[in-house]
């Protein structure tokens, strides 16, 4: 079992940002804690269950043991990834 971090490439409010997903979300949400992110930060999306982490706390992700994916170089793996995210969501949220 793993917790992996994507490229952190997506701008927004001025900073890089990257999504923190795991193959459980007990993995997910005990590395979340270990960032000192809260619980109300978990993306529970349709397009897949998922925190958003700054490039700071991505890289601190990568010190804890998460497993660094490349959209780019990794496609594969991380539609695997991506595919059980999706499968983690909860169905409660209707919106993206």
């Amino acid at each position: 079992m793993s917790v992996y971090v994507d490229d952190a490439v997506t701008l927004w409010r001025g900073k890089r940002w990257a999504h923190l997903m795991a193959d459980t979300l007990d993995e997910l949400h005990a590395m979340a804690a270990r960032l000192g992110m809260p619980r109300r930060a978990f993306q529970d999306k349709r397009s897949g269950a998922h925190y958003d982490l700054t490039e700071e706390l991505r890289e601190q992700a990568l010190r804890f043991g998460a497993v660094a994916i490349s959209r780019h170089r990794d496609r594969e793996q991380v539609r695997a990834i991506i595919r059980i995210a999706r499968s983690q969501w909860s169905g409660l949220r209707t919106d993206d």
